[in-house]
C-alpha cells in the first residue's frame, strides 16, 4: 500500500540527475503542490539539480512564475523534453537564449512513446513527422545549442522510410488525482482531463522509479475497479493536498468542467448565445472563426486548436452547428464544448473523455474529419510554421500528429500581427491599421506542416485570415475569397512576399 506523506517528504525522493516525468497537460493536471515544495527544496538547498523533466505536453501556467515551471527558471534543470513551451514563457525565453538543453517533439508521439516504453520497447515507430522539423534529415526538435542528443533516427520498413523516437526512462513520476480510496487507488473524478497517468505509472514503476501523486482528498472507502485510474500497486506515495485546484490559474473546481453537471448540445447552444462577450479586441479572431466555421458539415468529427481556432467552437455554437458535430480537443475530451484561455484542454458538457494516447491513436488513424488549427508562418507554396520563430517559441503540440493526418486542414490565422487594428462597417472590412508582422513569408522558419505531404496524402487545406480565404493548389497558395470592403491589390497582394495565382471566381463574402 502507497505511504501518505506530506509534498515536502515527497520532492525528497528526487536525486541530483532525475529524470522527473509529468502528466500535464498545459493548465490541466498540475501537480501544483508538488512542484511548489520542490522549488521551496532546491532555493533552501541547492539540491536536486541537474534534473531532466519530460512532459508529453507542457507544463502550464500561461504567465510568468507560475510553480510548475519555476524549477527550470531557478536553475535545477539541465533538460527539458516537451511538446508544448506556449504556457511556459520563462523557459520558453531560457531555451532561445541557449540557457538549458531543450528538445521539441509532437504530443502524440511522445504520449505514444511513454505508453510504448511501459510495454517494454526502447523505441515508437512512426509515420508522425516526416519530412517535417523533428526528421533527421532537418534535426529541428534540438531547439538550441546546448541540445545534441539525438532522440530521433530514421528507419526502413518494407521499404518505407519512417521515424524511430526513442522512450523515456523517468525515475520519478509527479502526477495529480483527485482521490485515494482506503487502499491507495487513484480516482480523476474532478478532473477535466485524464493525460496518460497509467502509462507514467507502469513506465516509471517498469524503470525502477519511484511514483508520486498528489490528491484533494482521502476516502475512508474503495472505489468500484472501473473508477480506477492508478491502481495503489503503481504507486508508492501519495500527498492529500486539499488546497489544489482543479485548473492552474483558475480557483476552485468547476463541476461543468468535471462532467457533475451534464449539458445536452443544445443547452451548450443556448449558453453560448446567453454569454457570449464580443471583447473589441477579439475582432479578428471571431471574423476568422465565423468564416472557418462554414466548413463545418454534419456528421464530422473535429479538432479544436488553441488560438484563434478557439472562436471556431464558439462560432459553431452560435450557429446551431455544435450539436451536428462532434468536438474534440487533443487531451482527450469527445463531445461538449471546448473551453479557452487558461482551461484549454477541457470542455463544458463533454459526454466522454479518453486518455490522450487513446485520442492520437483516433488522430494518427485518420479519425478526424476536419480540425482548425493556427499558424505563426506561412509561405506561397502552402508549408506552415506553427511552432518556432527565434523570438517566439511555441513549441509544436498535438500540431503534427491534427494536421498530417485530417482529412481536411483549416489553418487560422490573422494576415498579421503586432498592432493589427481592424473594423465591421456598413461598407464590410475596414483595416485601419496593418500590424507590424506579415504571417506571411517567402520561407518558412520551420517545417511544421508540408503541403508536398499534404498533396501525397489528398489532404485539403484551407487558410483561413480576418480579410480574405486562401486555398492549397497544385502549386500553392491561390486566394479563393475575399472580405468586402478589402482591397485586393493593395491589403493583401502587394503585401505578400511571393506570387500567388487568383481563382477566376474569386468570391467575396
Amino acid at each position: 500500500m502507497p505511504q501518505f506523506i506530506t509534498a515536502e517528504e515527497a520532492v525528497k525522493q528526487i536525486k541530483n540527475g532525475d529524470c522527473v516525468i509529468y502528466n500535464n497537460f498545459l493548465g490541466m493536471n498540475n501537480a501544483e503542490q508538488l512542484s511548489i515544495a520542490l522549488n521551496e527544496r532546491y532555493e533552501a538547498s541547492g539540491e536536486p539539480k541537474d534534473l531532466t523533466l519530460y512532459c508529453t505536453a507542457g507544463l502550464g501556467g500561461w504567465l510568468s512564475g507560475q510553480p510548475c515551471e519555476k524549477i527550470i527558471a531557478l536553475g535545477a534543470v539541465k533538460t527539458v523534453i516537451m511538446s508544448h513551451y506556449g504556457s511556459m514563457p520563462d523557459t520558453a525565453k531560457m531555451i532561445l537564449e541557449n540557457k538549458v538543453e531543450a528538445y521539441n517533439l509532437p504530443f502524440g508521439v511522445m504520449s505514444h512513446a511513454v505508453r510504448a516504453g511501459a510495454a517494454g520497447h526502447p523505441y515508437y515507430i512512426s509515420d508522425a513527422g516526416l519530412n517535417l522539423f523533428v526528421d533527421p534529415k532537418y534535426k529541428g526538435y534540438q531547439l538550441n545549442a546546448q541540445s545534441k542528443q539525438e532522440l530521433v533516427e530514421e528507419i526502413n520498413i518494407d521499404g518505407k522510410r519512417r521515424l524511430k523516437y526513442r522512450t523515456p526512462r523517468p525515475d520519478v513520476a509527479l502526477l495529480k488525482g483527485s482521490s485515494a480510496d482506503a487502499f491507495g487507488n487513484i480516482s480523476w473524478e474532478d478532473e477535466p482531463v485524464l493525460g496518460d497517468p497509467l502509462s507514467i505509472a507502469q513506465l516509471t514503476k517498469r524503470c525502477g522509479g519511484k511514483v508520486i501523486v498528489q490528491v484533494k482528498r482521502k476516502l475512508e472507502t474503495s472505489r468500484r475497479p472501473t473508477e480506477v485510474v492508478i491502481p495503489s500497486v503503481l504507486v508508492d506515495y501519495i500527498c492529500v493536498c486539499p488546497e489544489q485546484d482543479q485548473i492552474q490559474g483558475i480557483k476552485g473546481c468547476d463541476p461543468r468542467y468535471a462532467g457533475d453537471v451534464p449539458m445536452s448540445d443544445e443547452a451548450l447552444e443556448a449558453y453560448v448565445r446567453d454569454n457570449a462577450k464580443d471583447d473589441p479586441k477579439d475582432l479578428p479572431k471571431r471574423l476568422i472563426a465565423k468564416r472557418a466555421a462554414k466548413e463545418l458539415k454534419p456528421g464530422q468529427i473535429v479538432n479544436i486548436g488553441v488560438g484563434a481556432p478557439e472562436f471556431v467552437a464558439v462560432e459553431a455554437a452560435k450557429s446551431g452547428m455544435l450539436s451536428k458535430v462532434a468536438l474534440t480537443v487533443e487531451a482527450g475530451s469527445m463531445k461538449g464544448l471546448p473551453a479557452g484561455g487558461f482551461a484549454f484542454g477541457a470542455a463544458m458538457g463533454a459526454q466522454a473523455c479518453c486518455t490522450t494516447a487513446e485520442q492520437f491513436d483516433l488522430y494518427d488513424g485518420g479519425g478526424l474529419d476536419i480540425c482548425f488549427i493556427g499558424a505563426l508562418e506561412i509561405d506561397g507554396a502552402g508549408n506552415v510554421n506553427g511552432h518556432y520563430h527565434p523570438k517566439k517559441l511555441s513549441g509544436i503540440g498535438g500540431f503534427i500528429n491534427i494536421t498530417q493526418f485530417t482529412h481536411k486542414v483549416v489553418f487560422c490565422t490573422t494576415f498579421s500581427a503586432g498592432g493589427l487594428e481592424i473594423e465591421e462597417t456598413e461598407d464590410g472590412l475596414k483595416i485601419v491599421k496593418e500590424g507590424k508582422f506579415l504571417k506571411f513569408a517567402k520561407d518558412v522558419t520551420a517545417l511544421s506542416f508540408s503541403a508536398e505531404n499534404a498533396h501525397s496524402n489528398g489532404q485539403e487545406v484551407v487558410y483561413v485570415t480576418e480579410r480574405c480565404v486562401f486555398r492549397l493548389g497544385e502549386k500553392g497558395l491561390v486566394l479563393t475569397e475575399v472580405k468586402k470592403g478589402v482591397d485586393v491589390k493593395q491589403q493583401i497582394l502587394d503585401l505578400l512576399p511571393f506570387t500567388v495565382d487568383v481563382a477566376p471566381e474569386l468570391i467575396e463574402y
